[in-house]
């Protein structure tokens, strides 16, 4: 996979965490605490905290050469403006990483360690796309859960990214 295309998906995936989040800004704490079925995590509050708690693990292994052995945690963004200014720092680092790889960097190997402390070893581009797809499935439950509550974050299909581009 090339670089422009990583860092084309990357910028898309920013574009859409900030369509979930701004549905998510008018929640009440009820709403953003509330047990949901349907969520993996929960709460949105608790899926947010992990789909970006994934980012950063994978940012810092990716990018870094560091491989964290916890997920971020809840009390470090113990509001949702601080889990969304966190998460646009985090968004806009990613995509500033990913800028400076090679096409060679992406087909090279990447070796890591779980939060279990098994050692890894993927190609790095299709960590990369790993971590797309997962944000992508979380941004989805998120995403009907915000609907039941009234606020669809709307269409975040790839293709409309392209198209407001």
């Amino acid at each position: 996979m090339q670089r422009e295309a990583v860092q084309l998906l990357f910028d898309y995936n920013a574009w859409a965490n900030e369509r979930i989040l701004a549905a998510a800004e008018g929640l009440s704490e009820a709403q953003y605490n509330a047990d949901v079925p349907g969520l993996s995590h929960g709460s949105i509050r608790a899926t947010f905290v992990h789909a970006l708690g994934a980012e950063i693990i994978w940012r810092r292994r990716c990018l870094e050469g560091i491989s964290p052995t916890t997920l971020l945690p809840a009390a470090d963004v113990p509001t949702f403006a601080a889990l969304r200014q966190r998460w646009l720092a985090e968004d806009a680092a990613l995509r500033e990483g990913v800028a400076r790889l090679t096409n060679d960097a992406l087909a090279a190997p990447l070796a890591y360690t779980t939060t279990r402390g098994t050692p890894m070893q993927d190609t790095l581009w299709q960590v990369l796309v790993h971590v797309l797809n997962h944000g992508t499935q979380h941004r989805a439950e998120v995403a009907v859960a915000l609907t039941a509550f009234g606020r669809s974050p709307g269409d975040v299909d790839l293709i409309v990214y392209l198209r407001e581009k």
